[in-house]
């Protein structure tokens, strides 16, 4: 592994108006010395850009209040190949974080194009530029949706990924595949990591947890899919970031193999909880967390709010991440309990409720 000091780096992050994104930004602003962040977003209204205004202020306000880095932020799509050559053209970033995405398994059923633009030609375009202005390092984000339907448990990254059951899947595939390809023809050190139901505060909308919050407190019914019995690996958002920006430090190394090419410096790493909870008690811990927030009253009643349903297309039961070879490689291993983040969930969503409402009224 060839270890790389993020000081005085340029370091470009896409999708940083995004929740794992801005996240990932913060966390850089805390850590880092005389770097340039170049972060790019398009902004666009996949769920309420409120949300993503709101994550940039948040972006502004931590860096003036702490100017150790260099905040640069461009609105533009990483499917726009101008776009991308130029930041690469000016700013010749260094390292890569590639989180802008179309995410979502149920969207990329209605609205297959937007996978496609985003995931697959994006990333292409990001490639691409990585190979005429050479990087120390690309990390680039897949998903746990690669393992589709496998049976054994937990999922290692030695497993098959072969039977997406997505479209959303099959892009994340593709995306390793075509690292893959760059960093066996190029040499450029790429970092694929599989995420494993990401969760915490500003998220997204569409997830359940914040989804459902929405719900109830209109008093709509939420609906549990699998009758409950899915079971997902939820791993905070923090944990995520700790991963990356460990990740960041450590690139495969360069190697030739005997025919004298490169083997590739290619990897790919699992960051999962590695504890998969039930959806039922992810749902009781979520709404013991919003009462004790104080989102809903005390005395709601979560039993009549509830339906019981089947599973969604494209859905899986079971997600739950070996994260062994992360913990192996970078000393790392997701720590954060369920409970401990829908606490601080719940919290920033009363807080952030109150910012709206202000909002609203002014």
């Amino acid at each position: 592994m060839e270890k790389i000091n993020l000081d005085n780096k340029v370091i470009l992050v896409t999708g940083a108006a995004g929740f794992i994104g801005s996240n990932l930004v913060k966390r850089l602003f805390k850590d880092v010395t005389g770097a340039t962040i170049v972060g790019i977003d398009n902004m666009n209204d996949y769920y309420d850009v409120a949300l993503k205004e709101y994550r940039l202020r948040k972006l502004e306000e931590g860096q003036r209040s702490d100017a150790k880095v260099k905040w640069i932020f461009v609105k533009g799509d990483i499917a726009d190949k101008q776009t991308i050559d130029g930041i690469f053209e000016e700013y010749k970033p260094q390292v890569v974080v590639n989180l802008a995405a179309q995410a979502g398994v149920r969207y990329s059923i209605t609205n297959p194009d937007a996978y496609i633009q985003s995931n697959m030609i994006g990333f292409y375009n990001i490639l691409e530029a990585c190979r005429h202005q050479p990087v120390e390092h690309l990390v680039y984000a897949s998903s746990s949706s690669v393992y589709g339907g496998n049976k054994k448990v937990p999922f290692s990254t030695d497993d098959r990924v072969d039977n997406p059951v997505s479209l959303y899947a099959a892009t994340k595939k593709s995306n390793e595949l075509f690292a893959h390809c760059y960093s066996k023809l190029y040499d450029i050190p790429t970092t694929g990591l599989r995420f494993f139901t990401v969760y915490g505060p500003a998220g997204r909308p569409d997830m359940a947890y914040f989804g459902f919050t929405n719900k109830l407190l209109k008093g709509e019914t939420i609906k549990i899919f699998n009758y409950g019995n899915c079971r997902r690996d939820f791993t905070f958002v923090d944990d995520i970031v700790e991963g990356i920006v460990r990740v960041m430090q450590g690139a495969p190394e360069r190697k030739k193999g005997d025919d004298g090419l490169p083997i590739p410096p290619y990897a790919v790493y699992n960051i999962g909880g590695g504890q998969p909870e039930n959806l039922l008690d992810f749902v009781q811990i979520l709404q013991e967390e919003l009462v004790r927030a104080g989102v809903l009253p005390h005395d709601f009643d979560f039993e009549a709010h509830k339906e019981l349903v089947p599973m969604q297309p494209g859905d899986v039961p079971t997600t739950y991440a070996d994260a062994t070879a992360l913990e192996r490689d970078y000393g790392f291993t997701p720590k954060i309990t369920l409970r401990e983040g829908l606490r601080k969930f719940a919290e920033w969503y009363k807080e952030f409720e109150c910012v709206v409402a202000t909002s609203q009224r002014e």
